[in-house]
């Protein structure tokens, strides 16, 4: 059972997680968080995570794979926190996770009793709305821990602006 969330309780903030994957449907969450959080006196938890490897043959060169993957998780979330900060004065929480993204996003929302609300985006494609988004829908968002924020790749910075 989920911890209950301290969001609103005094020396706490209400966090919005993003989940960082660098797709370009990925920015509208990113603007959608960091506006509500700004509007709301919020934060903004930027998580990326890393699949882990599958090459165990010898420790050195996965080692070498994980810190290589590390790096690229670490320049990745950087540049979206500087995209970040030319949105909004809100500075990011920055985290990165290795294992399979659905368990990781869970227990971060578990072991941070401040998330409460993870921001995700659909993409606009033909192919559907995106991994994460398909994945959390099949599983049923009803059984999610926290509310789900969907925002449309479609969606122009200004009725973004207007709405949040």
């Amino acid at each position: 059972m989920m911890r209950p969330r301290r969001a609103r309780a005094e020396g706490h903030k209400r966090k919005f997680l993003v989940v960082i994957d660098d797709t370009p449907e990925c920015v509208r969450a990113l603007r959608y968080a960091a506006k509500r959080a700004e509007r709301t006196n919020g934060a903004v938890v930027l998580l990326f995570v890393t699949e882990p490897s599958d090459f165990q043959h010898w420790l050195g060169v996965e080692e070498v794979m994980r810190a290589e993957a590390m790096e690229e998780a670490e320049n990745i979330l950087s540049r979206f926190a500087a995209r970040m900060s030319e949105m909004s004065n809100i500075e990011p929480e920055l985290v990165i996770r290795e294992g399979k993204r659905a368990e990781e996003i869970r227990q971060l929302i578990e072991e941070d009793e401040d998330v409460a609300i993870l921001v995700l985006a659909a993409s606009g494609g033909t192919e559907g709305p995106g991994p994460l988004v398909t994945s959390i829908a099949q599983k049923g968002a009803g059984a999610f821990p926290i509310p789900v924020t969907i925002v449309p790749e479609t969606l122009t910075d200004e009725i973004m602006d207007e709405i949040v």
